[in-house]
Parts: C-alpha cells; sequence; structure tokens
C-alpha cells in the first residue's frame, strides 16, 4: 500500500501560526487551544489532563496501543523583579545561553490579561556609552533587562501598567519561511506538533486509521524536564516522542532528513523500535540520520523515569542552531511526517 501524500501546504501554515502563538514553558493555553481547534477534523477524543497539556486518542485496535508525544511549550522567560528605573530583571524558563536573545524583541504577559511590548537589552547596551565594558560584559541573567515600550521612569511607573513578579515573557518568535526553509525560534518542538498534524491529516483524508489504538500527548512542560511524566496510558506499549533533531557542527543530523536519535544525555533508546524505525525509512525511501545529542534530553525519557513500561525511541526534523535561532527545511518536515506515518501503519 503506497502511504497517502503529506498535505505540505496545510503543515507549514499550521506551524507558522503555531510558532507565532506565544507559549513559554507554564503558560501554554492559547498554543494548546490553537492545537485542539486544529486537530477537531479528525476522528479523536480529547483528554484534559489536570497538570495541563493535551492528550487525544485515535481509537482503533487495543492489542498493542502507540503513544506519540511532542511538546508545544517553549523557551521564555519570567519577570523576577522591577528596577527602580521600571526597567525589569529576567529569570530564565529553558536552557538557553542569554547572548541568543540578546536584543530580541518581547512580549510581557500580563496576569491580567494585558501584553506589553518591550526589548531584551544587556545592561550596557551602548558601546558609545559604555565603550570596551558594553563588549566584555559577562552574558549572564543579571547583565541584561527588559526595555518597556511604554513610558516608565520608575518601579511604580510600571507596577501602575499592571505587570507583576511572576509574569511570563515570550520571545518573538521572528517566522520566515523562504526557499522551502522556515526560520524561526521554538521549532523545537513546534515543528515535531506540526509533523504529527501533517501525519494525522494525512492518514484521515486518506481514508485509512493508525493500525493500533493511538495516544498523543502534546506537553507543555518539555523544557523543564517534566513534560510526559503523566498523560500516557498504563496499557501503551510503545511511545515515539518526536522532538527536533539538532542539526550542526560535530552532528550526523541534516535539515533535510528525518532524524532517528540513538542516544543522547539521558542514554540509548529502545534499540528495537529504533532498528524498526530505521527499517521503515529505509522500505519506503525516507532520507533518514541515525544521530547521537549528548546535551539533549526529551520527553521519552521523561516518561521513562516517571515508571512507563514501554519502549521508547524519538525521532524528529533537523533543526540547525538549537535553542537559539533556528532553521528547518519543508523536505525534514515532510520526511519525519512520511515516518510517522509508517510507523502508525505498520504492524
Amino acid at each position: 500500500m503506497t502511504n497517502p501524500a503529506i498535505p505540505i501546504p496545510e503543515m507549514l501554515d499550521f506551524l507558522t501560526r503555531l510558532l507565532k502563538t506565544p507559549s513559554p514553558t507554564g503558560d501554554t493555553e492559547a498554543a494548546l487551544a490553537y492545537v485542539q481547534a486544529n486537530f477537531a477534523e479528525l476522528p479523536v477524543i480529547f483528554h484534559h489532563p489536570r497538570k495541563g497539556g493535551l492528550v487525544f486518542t485515535w481509537e482503533g485496535n487495543g492489542a498493542r496501543p502507540r503513544a506519540l508525544t511532542a511538546h508545544v511549550d517553549t523557551l521564555g522567560a519570567m519577570v523576577q523583579r522591577i528596577k527602580s528605573d521600571g526597567r525589569l530583571v529576567l529569570t530564565p524558563i529553558g536552557s538557553f545561553d542569554w547572548h541568543s536573545v540578546e536584543t530580541e524583541g518581547c512580549t510581557v504577559l500580563t496576569g491580567k490579561g494585558l501584553a506589553y511590548r518591550g526589548s531584551i537589552l544587556p545592561v550596557k547596551a551602548s558601546v558609545h556609552i559604555y565603550g570596551p565594558e558594553a563588549r566584555q560584559l559577562e552574558r549572564v541573567a543579571e547583565n541584561y533587562e527588559v526595555r518597556l515600550d511604554a513610558t516608565v521612569f520608575d518601579e511604580e511607573d510600571t507596577l501602575d501598567l499592571g505587570i507583576r513578579p511572576g509574569d511570563f515573557v515570550a520571545f518573538d518568535p521572528r517566522v520566515e519561511v523562504n526557499s522551502g526553509f522556515v526560520r524561526s525560534r521554538h521549532l523545537d518542538d513546534k515543528a515535531g506538533v506540526a509533523c504529527i498534524y501533517g501525519a494525522l491529516l494525512a492518514l484521515h483524508r486518506a481514508g485509512l486509521a493508525p493500525r493500533f489504538r493511538l495516544e498523543v500527548l502534546v506537553s507543555g512542560y518539555e523544557e523543564v524536564g517534566h513534560g510526559a511524566a503523566t498523560g500516557i496510558p498504563e496499557d501503551t506499549v510503545e511511545l515515539v516522542a518526536v522532538d527536533m533533531a539538532a542539526a550542526g557542527d560535530l552532528q550526523n543530523s541534516d535539515e533535510f532528513s528525518v532524524g532517528i536519535c540513538a542516544k543522547d544525555s539521558g542514554g540509548p533508546y529502545h534499540l528495537g523500535l529504533r532498528r524498526q524505525l530505521e527499517a521503515l525509512a529505509e522500505a519506503n525511501a525516507i532520507p533518514y540520520r541515525t544521530d547521537i545529542y549528548p546535551f539533549y534530553g526529551s520527553d521519552g525519557e521523561v516518561a521513562w523515569r516517571a515508571g512507563a513500561d514501554l519502549k521508547v525511541a524519538l525521532i524528529g526534523p533537523g533543526v540547525d542552531a538549537s535553542h537559539s535561532y533556528e532553521r528547518t527545511h519543508t523536505d525534514s518536515l515532510e520526511a519525519t511526517a512520511r515516518l510517522i506515518v509508517a510507523y502508525l501503519l505498520s504492524e
């Protein structure tokens, strides 16, 4: 049987809109609502875990239930305190280097539902004022601040806007699609969610269904290490985490194939399931790269650490400059979606 074609234009449109929906870890409800609205075309049942996130079930043969997971939460920050001049000190959410968000635009999301624009700047940003000190400033959290696009001169002015410590700060994604490339922050892991979307849409529109009952967990706490600790039914026998493949120097992954992870910072993934995915890629002429990621972890390992008794594998689109200003290619998105389809239709 020929696998169904992936609806690439719809997958890209879904991805770009999702990338433009702010969802720093801990404040993901808008993105999850967007995901649910788009997956509503499928014959699935939605569940809302108390912890957060989204789970949906495509009913079917219960002999060997399978699961997919991807995460919608992204890197971001939170207001730690308001300075005497009204500017904001941030605490990071997730793991990134501060130089990667230097001069980035951002949005402060207040508890009252207001949003304020600003810029993330070093405290000594101007070489005209600070000279060599600006270039030598250590790139650590305490040396950065948010300059609000609001008329504020002191702490009280900022408080009057409704901004408080604990408010979330979302980094601008700056999404562009050029010559097949998708350039944006937060492709980790909104690209993975898009690949699942493209795969399941392709199955449904071809009149097909997964061979076994399918559970999909869209988690909201992956970037802080406990996204898939809950949400996967106990009778699930296999879990494929769909997350980015780190492409770049010293890596085998690239932006034009699907990455299959053999080992990351948490150790090896399930050998039998990994070999099955590699064989499916070869049988279906899907370009793939097997790789090892020494500074990387996934929600698949989180499920294992939480005590899940299942096989776990990790695949995903190749993403260059991960946790910085990222880039992938539609070839990689398509290859990942095709491998998901092949897996879901396999014995």
